[in-house]
């Protein structure tokens, strides 16, 4: 091949690699991660699903308190007899024995004594409420690494796309230089085969690029709720230790699967306390007050009545001690859990600073890749103004200064992802620590306001129906 054909092949790579460069800028009004991040906190379905299951766990403590209170009701009752009676004072004649009666009554009982099983399911209600928290935040993180790698993604496809644009259109370039050339006798028809191949592959090469950026904005756009613009530049890498047993530590400590599954143990201990005392005597206070009326004989009557009852089983099919069997085993089972929580824990922190480590060798190993591409090129090139070297060798030559920046690429995206993965394996990746711009999410809030068990039509009561019609969701 002639000078010309090798310089302009040169002029190629440059241009590849100037394009790279120049995506590293930060363009205006870009979206960034901080963005892209409470887009996702502000939109996941998935955290209005679990925040809404803790508030019903909530509840769940409110009404498991009512079994210590008084239960107060009230009964009316209206009745009409009808019939005839006769006796010998009145000579054998039937008289009318129809009355009309009616009866209000109120009663109260408030249990004195249960052996603390009420009390103890009051307790593990309060457990699973604190598991649920946990639960919670678990999601958060996922949502919150999520929204990471759907950024850096897009983020890497958009690179992706925009390097093949540029090597179709300056392959397009050179295939018509060469097909002039050819007509003049300068290069053979050979090099035109070459030329018009690589503009082909270029083609494929973009067309699989450009799948893959689609598919990568309906991810972000399914965590976020917005499509993406261009992305901002890189963001400042978190600091994320590759000290695996320190790493470890934090994780077992901090991790919300290990909250969660330790108050389900806690959780599980207590309803094993409840479940033996269900066997135990239970001890009452039980009063009533009744007003009777019978219309038709002017007659009535007011009754009241207090008193204590005790009563416990003697017999039940041994439901009751099936139930603490169950209970032991279940208890069992969520201590278990533990257990393996706690090496799935571990075991993904590993995963994830393994994944950190060699995101980073590979981020510098591509460095010099395209360092040593670079070079190599330029041999190529001046080789092949000397004959020694073919328009194919200049093409492979270009191609792998091509594949040493799409590495590159490939790798930063890669040690971003696996950075922030390194902190959600410890328990670190929450919108409070990242400090993310959003109106954070009290799981405790609801919880005070519904503890205490407040009447629908009290203060409290009419308060609480204003915050939950504004949690509802449309």
């Amino acid at each position: 091949m002639k000078k010309t054909g090798i310089n302009l092949t040169w002029r190629r790579a440059a241009g590849i690699a100037g394009v790279v460069a120049a995506l590293g800028a930060p363009a205006a009004q870009a979206d960034t991660l901080a963005d892209a991040m409470v887009g996702a906190y502000t939109h996941s379905g998935l955290l209005d699903q679990n925040r809404a299951l803790l508030r019903a766990a909530d509840e769940d403590v409110a009404i498991a308190l009512s079994t210590l209170r008084p239960i107060v009701g009230w009964s009316a009752e209206i009745s009409r007899q009808f019939g005839n009676a006769s006796s010998a004072s009145t000579g054998g004649f039937s008289n009318d024995a129809g009355a009309t009666s009616a009866t209000i009554g109120l009663s109260a009982t408030l249990q004195l004594f249960d052996g603390g099983a009420d009390a103890a399911r009051i307790e593990a209600n309060k457990e699973t409420v604190l598991a649920t928290r946990a639960g919670l935040l678990g999601i958060e993180q996922n949502v919150l690494l999520r929204a990471a790698a759907a950024f850096f993604n897009v983020g890497r496809q958009q690179e992706f796309v925009a390097l093949r644009q540029n090597n179709l259109r300056l392959l397009q370039e050179e295939l018509r230089a060469a097909r002039d050339r050819f007509e003049v006798g300068e290069v053979t028809r050979t090099d035109v085969a070459l030329a018009e191949a690589a503009v082909a592959q270029a083609r494929s090469n973009l067309a699989a690029s450009q799948r893959d950026l689609a598919q990568a904005q309906a991810e972000y756009a399914s965590v976020t709720g917005r499509q993406p613009g261009r992305l901002s530049g890189l963001p400042r890498l978190p600091q994320s230790t590759t000290d695996v047993p320190n790493a470890q530590a934090v994780a077992v400590r901090n991790h919300p699967e290990m909250d969660q599954a330790r108050h389900q143990i806690s959780a599980n201990e207590l309803l094993v306390t409840a479940a033996g005392a269900d066997m135990l005597p239970t001890v009452s206070l039980e009063g009533s007050l009744s007003v009777s009326e019978t219309f038709n004989s002017q007659t009535s009557s007011e009754i009241g009545s207090v008193g204590v009852s005790v009563s416990g089983p003697i017999y039940r099919g041994g439901e009751l001690s099936a139930r603490e069997r169950r209970a032991l085993a279940v208890r069992d089972a969520s201590r278990g859990n533990l257990h393996n929580v706690r090496h799935d824990v571990q075991q993904d922190v590993v995963d994830a600073i393994s994944n950190l480590i060699a995101a980073r060798a590979s981020l510098v190993a591509s460095e010099r890749q395209i360092r040593a591409a670079r070079v190599a090129f330029q041999g190529v090139r001046e080789e092949a103004t000397l004959g020694a070297r073919t328009t194919l060798d200049v093409l492979d030559a270009e191609q792998d200064l091509l594949d040493a920046e799409t590495n590159r690429i490939s790798a930063q995206a890669d040690q971003y992802i696996a950075a922030y993965s390194v902190l959600e394996a410890q328990g670190l990746l929450t919108a409070e620590r990242l400090k993310l711009p959003v109106q954070i999410y009290d799981p405790a809030a609801y919880y005070n306001l519904v503890k205490d068990g407040p009447a629908k039509r009290s203060k409290q009561g009419k308060q609480l129906d204003k915050v939950i019609r504004a949690l509802q969701i449309d």
